[in-house]
């Protein structure tokens, strides 16, 4: 997995404007090592507190639009604050780590570094934050079409109808189930076996098969 190290003056390449300064702050504050990575499929940030005499670290996707990633950054440092007051005494998604990432999310919205539309989807995240991005359905939506680049003919699998045969990115040929709860239930056409796909997958439709 490539890593990369970034001065202080490029992390603004990856922020919205109006949010560069608040973050440093945070970052000298307590003395975070942050490392951009390239694209992870299982996570979109992780953070690991510091050890004896060093420093906390938290690595973001460096694929991620500027929103989603000043969001992610802000995931992984309510972690940091939840150490810092509570070590390893709490879950780590407790009520805790919701209380820290709600007051960053309250404090960002405050200085109007998001768009109106990005404000209202983070409202819930606001009231009741999610362990991982993929409980956050809603807000990702909006957030991806923020995505500078997208790819020609590929849509999410939340915006194709039930009964829509899609592919994915390893060849796999499905057809579009129900929504059960957050995650929507497709077939796979030649084993006929049943996944759960995440609303926001990124898929190709293609033509229905006969």
């Amino acid at each position: 997995m490539g890593v990369t190290e970034h001065p202080m003056q490029v992390l603004a390449n990856y922020l919205p404007e109006g949010s560069f300064e608040p973050v440093v702050s945070y970052l000298h504050d307590y003395k975070v090592h942050l490392t951009v990575t390239r694209q992870r499929k299982s996570v979109l940030g992780d953070y690991r507190h510091a050890g004896l005499g060093g420093n906390h670290r938290i690595s973001i996707n460096g694929n991620l639009n500027k929103y989603e990633f000043l969001i992610t950054l802000l995931h992984e440092l309510a972690h940091l604050l939840t150490f810092e007051q509570y070590r390893n005494k709490v879950d780590a998604h407790g009520k805790e780590w919701k209380y820290c990432y709600s007051q960053l999310l309250i404090v960002f919205v405050r200085l109007k570094v998001f768009t109106p539309e990005i404000e209202v989807a983070l409202q819930k995240s606001i009231s009741n934050p999610s362990a991982t991005a993929n409980g956050e359905t809603a807000l990702l939506m909006v957030l991806r079409t923020y995505d500078a680049v997208k790819k020609e003919g590929h849509f999410t699998v939340a915006s194709l109808q039930e009964g829509s045969v899609f592919q994915t990115d390893n060849g796999k040929i499905f057809r579009r189930g129900q929504l059960r709860r957050k995650r929507i239930d497709c077939m796979e056409i030649k084993t006929g076996l049943h996944y759960i796909f995440s609303p926001i997958t990124v898929v190709k439709p293609i033509e229905p098969l006969s």
